[in-house]
Parts: C-alpha cells; structure tokens; sequence
C-alpha cells in the first residue's frame, strides 16, 4: 500500500529508515525507552514537531519538548506523560504542550501506553496530534499524596533546589534531603549510594518517630553489588532504569540478587507497606537511589507521589554531584599540598616542628605553606608563607613560589631583602597572575652557644618570639609589601639575637583571623597561649596551640613552623 506524501508529512533532514506500521499512522508517533529517551519516531512526527529524526532520536523526551503553555519547563512531577512510563498502563489527554524545533509551541491531543521494545526492554508509545478545542481533563488526578497541592509541591521543589544547592559537602547534602522529604511525604527515607570503588553503600536510614528523625544505624552499611540482570525496583533505580512503586510484596517471591534479599529485610524491619524508589542520577553517571517508605500513615504512594520523588531524586542527583567533584577537587589539592610541604632538616641544637592544618568542613584548599631548609653548616633558611587565592591554582601557585624560593636562597649568599626582592620579581612574571605573603628568614649559628635571626617579611602576619621567661612580642620589623604587586618595593631586613631558650613561632593568617573578632584580638590571644604553653616539648606544642588559638569560625587553612634554640 501506497501512502501519499501528504498524509505521511515530511521535514528536511528527516533521514531514510525501514517503514514501520506508524509510517501509516497519520498522528505523530514516538517511542521511549525506561529512561524516557527516544529510540524512534515516525515520519509524521517529524512533520509536526519540525524536528528531523536525527535531532529527536538520543535525546530525552520530556527535557526536549515538554512545555507548559507559555513555553515554561514543566517539572517531571507535573508531567503528565510520563505518568505510564514510570507506572505501567495508558494514559491520555488533551491539553498538553510540546515545543518545536523552531521554538512555536505545539498543543496536542495524546495517548501513551507502555510497550515492550526489540530489545526485550520496557518503554512506552507515545502517539498525538495538533489538539483541536481544549477539553477538559480530569483535575486534581496528580495532587501528591492526595493531600498536597500543585502550589505545596512546587514550592518544595523549589526549596529542595535552594536548600541542596547550599552546601558542597556530601552529608550535609543528604541531611538536607532527609529534612526535606520526612515526614512531609513518608516516614522513612533510605539513601543508597554507589561508591568510587563501585560498590554500593546504604548510607543513610532514617524514620519519623515521636515527632522526631532518628537513625537506624543498624541497617545502614555496605550491601550486595547490583546485577545488571536483576529486574527488582531498587536495582533497577541503582542502574538508572527507571522510578517505581514498591512494596514488600515486590520481593515475597525467590530473590534474583542478594541485594533483593537485603531489601527484603529492610521492609520487614521498617514495617513500610509502600515505598517510592527513585534513581538518584548525576551529570555524567548514576550516584545512587532514594526510597520513601510509609509504615504508619495508611494511604500508600500514587503515581503523582512517585514523579515527585523523582523530580526531588533528580535534583539531589545533581546536588550530590557538584558536592562530589567539589570533595573530590580538593583531595587532590590538599594532597598535592601536603606532598610538596617539606620535611624538617635536622639542625645540631635546634628544634623545629611544624604542622599544616587543611580548612574545616571541607570548605576550600588554601596556598599555605611552610619550608625549612639548610643553607651552610651555620645557616639555616626559614619559610612561612601564603598564596592568594583558595583552590588548585593557589595550591599550584605555592608549589611554584616555594621552589624558585629556595632556589634563590641556595644560589647565592644574600640578605633575606635581596632574596625576596628577586622573588617578587619573578612572581610578576608568572603565567599565572599571583600574590603571596612570605616571612623569609635566615637562622645564623655566628660562634657556638648563640643564635641570630635575620629575616623580612613581604606582607605576612609577624613571627612571634617567646622567651624561656615567658615574655612574648611580635618580631614586627621588616616588614613591607607583598609579593606580586609590580611595585618592586624597597624591602628592609631586621636582625636579632636569640635569647636562650627562646622559642619562634611562625604561622599563616588562619591561625589568628576570625569574622568575628579583629586581627589584634587574635595575635593577643596567641601571644597569650604560646606564652602559657612555652615550657612544653616543641613537639608537642602544635597541636595544643591550634586547638586554643584558632578561632572556631575561621574557614582558612593553617600552616605553622616553630623553631627553639638551645640554653
């Protein structure tokens, strides 16, 4: 049979392919695959979508053409169409919107039903056309719950959004998550997370109990891998398949995996008679699956709920991503950090300790730096220093400072002054644009028994000397700008010698600045403590004076470098 070009449509580009039943259909035709892509489409559909096949086949249904009727993006919680791909069955109606290839939007009358593809997979028909006069549909149908409104559920995706994409911390992510959905749509939720090593993690489980969320600890923990065959809701969510509805009757029969098994438990355990399982999908891959379960409150989950937890699941997704990449970018910097800080030299007669202490909370990788390094047999150069800056490129920057630091210093005997002089230079000269603070000085050993220190300081916090008597001052001479101005500053040295005993305290600004106390509240403070804890062992003295001197608020990482001559 002959069908005529008219009847079949046509759009440029539309490619040649085997003719299909729907070739005859005069409505639009397009199949999805379980994650809602488009597999194939018929050539009418072009026609009425103005799109080739080629632009259409690959891409998510619902991202490319689903609009509401000013052309707005429509949440996968509102959507419709979806609704069988998700559940199962048939769905229709008569005033849904899809956007076109030239931006025109396209009102159509639509039926979906679910089908099974040649693959052996499940998906869904989707067949429409231009929609005549609007009918009415049945409202109130996806009202989530049965209780919550469209306003109540958009606007807590839009506080999911906000609150999610607060933090760059992954557990903070997921207590957030956890606070948004119980008990507002279940009293229980579980978090299962797929690991780097590609295991799988049950990270959290919490339930509403006595007006509060308690954990269960004791179901949390590693579980069975996912098969790529097992066909049971959570494995499915795990692989990225597809949401579900579940209950514990989804896994009364023979288990296809272990982790059905552990499933399994879980229901018996929480008593959920009905659960909502969504995949918890990053940019590039899937992170894991959010379950809702309820066990107390009686009505169980709809197919409204179950796109809902899926537009919230797809959002945490994306969260939990940034939060990942942003952890994972700053265990390379704070390792690489680490690996470039030096090891002390060992020095007849004087001790050295130091320590570096990345920023809290996992908040950001900093430029701070330390270094210690032999110069001659009776000198011995000393490093305290900060890059600008609070990422990769500060890390990176320090790495850069430090090595032609040293470099400068073992070239030729020179004043700290001229030292920094030719650094400052060299800095302005960096691919890279930088500034740095460093205190740069030379420990001098002049005759047996004394010690001198000779040092300038490019704009870093002053070094502090406390005496064996407990006399403390800031070594504040020296001192003028920092690295990476062009200004090519004068730059002056100071000079002083040790007393006996005495002991140098060197540290970055981390250590003493707070949002809110003033920079001179806390150089007061450590004077204060180094002064108190100036009888310790050097060794043990770094820790101690973190803990009492570094104010709580302060999001800075610290580095330290202490030295104590001999008596």
């Amino acid at each position: 049979m002959r069908v005529p070009e008219d009847a079949r449509g046509s759009w440029p580009g539309q490619r040649q392919r085997p003719r299909h039943w729907w070739d005859l259909c005069d409505a639009g035709v397009y199949l999805v695959d379980e994650q809602g892509r488009i597999v194939e489409v018929n050539a009418r559909a072009e026609h009425l979508l103005r799109r080739s096949a080629d632009a259409l086949v690959g891409c998510d249904a619902h991202d490319l053409l689903h609009r509401g009727k000013n052309g707005e993006s429509v949440p996968r919680s509102r959507c419709v169409m979806r609704e069988p791909l998700v559940t199962g069955g048939t769905a229709q109606g008569e005033r849904e919107w899809l956007v076109r290839g030239d931006g025109s939007l396209l009102r159509v009358s639509w039926i979906v039903t679910t089908c099974r593809l040649e693959d052996g997979g499940r998906g869904a028909l989707i067949l429409f056309h231009e929609a005549g006069p609007v009918m009415r549909v049945e409202e109130g149908r996806w009202s989530a719950g049965g209780s919550m409104s469209e306003h109540d559920r958009l606007a807590l995706l839009a506080e999911t959004t906000t609150t999610l994409t607060s933090s760059l911390d992954v557990d903070e992510t997921l207590r957030h998550l956890v606070r948004l959905v119980v008990p507002l749509l279940g009293d229980w939720a579980v978090i299962d997370l797929l690991t780097e090593e590609g295991g799988v993690s049950r990270a959290v489980v919490v339930c509403h109990a006595d007006g509060a969320l308690r954990h269960r600890e004791d179901l949390e923990g590693p579980m069975p891998p996912v098969p790529q065959g097992s066909s049971m809701p959570l494995s499915r969510a795990l692989r990225g398949v597809t949401a579900a509805l579940a209950g514990p009757e989804n896994y009364q029969g023979p288990p296809d995996a272990e982790i059905a098994v552990v499933q399994r438990k879980l229901f018996e355990a929480t008593g959920m008679h009905s659960a909502s399982i969504a995949p918890i999908r990053g940019v590039r891959e899937v992170i894991g699956a959010l379950t809702l379960g309820r066990s107390s409150r009686p009505e169980p989950f709809t197919a409204a709920d179950l796109l809902l937890v899926e537009d919230i699941a797809r959002r945490a997704g994306l969260a939990l991503d940034n939060a990942r990449l942003y952890e994972r970018q700053r265990r390379v910097a704070e390792t690489m950090q680490r690996h470039l800080l030096p090891q002390l030299p060992r020095v007849s007669g004087v001790e050295m300790a130091a320590c570096y202490l990345p920023a809290p909370h996992a908040s950001q990788v900093g430029g701070d730096w330390y270094d210690a390094f032999v110069l001659s047999e009776d000198v011995v150069g000393l490093v305290i220093g900060d890059v600008v800056g609070h990422d990769l490129d500060a890390a990176a920057g320090m790495a850069q400072v430090c090595n032609m630091l040293r470099a400068y210093a073992g070239e030729v005997e020179e004043p700290p002054s001229a030292i920094v002089g030719r650094l400052d230079q060299a800095v302005t000269r960096m691919a890279e644009d930088t500034m740095a603070t460093v205190v740069f000085a030379r420990l001098e050993r002049p005759e047996a028994g004394r010690f001198r220190l000779r040092w300038t300081n490019a704009g870093h916090p002053p070094p502090l000397l406390v005496e064996a008597g407990g006399r403390a001052r800031f070594l504040e001479e020296g001192s003028g700008l920092l690295l990476g101005t062009g200004l090519r500053p004068d730059r002056a040295d100071a000079v002083l010698e040790l007393p006996p005993r005495s002991t140098v305290v060197m540290y970055t600004d981390g250590l003493i600045e707070s949002h809110r106390h003033s920079l001179d509240e806390g150089m007061d403070r450590l004077s204060r403590q180094a002064t108190v804890l100036a009888d310790r062992p050097l060794g043990s003295l770094c820790e101690p004076l973190l803990a009492r001197v570094r104010p709580e608020d302060n999001d800075d990482d610290v580095a330290m470098l202490l030295l104590r001559v001999p008596g």
